[in-house]
């Protein structure tokens, strides 16, 4: 995915699903809209230049997640949110 793509905000209720991953630092099973997989503990969601984050920490390093890069994340605490973009 091209880094100059508008950021598409997601949807509320799926935001609300990764801020509640954050505050338990969830272990997350993440799909990337390019197919990616990614495992980690959510940590926090930043707001840099009106495009909103997923941080990550991964076996390898910590990671920032574009959310409208991600098309789906699980926990079993949560299910599987399919993420979905707001209609604004």
């Amino acid at each position: 995915m091209s880094i100059n793509t508008e950021y598409q905000p997601i949807n509320c209720d799926d935001y609300d699903n990764l801020e509640l991953a954050c505050q338990h630092q969830l272990h997350l099973h993440i799909k990337l809209r390019g197919g990616e997989l990614i495992e980690g503990k959510a940590c926090d969601l930043v707001l840099r230049k009106k495009v909103e984050y997923l941080i990550i920490e991964t076996e390898d390093n910590p990671r920032e997640l574009r959310l409208d890069y991600i098309a789906s994340f699980s926990n079993p605490k949560i299910g599987t949110v399919i993420i979905q973009h707001s209609e604004s």
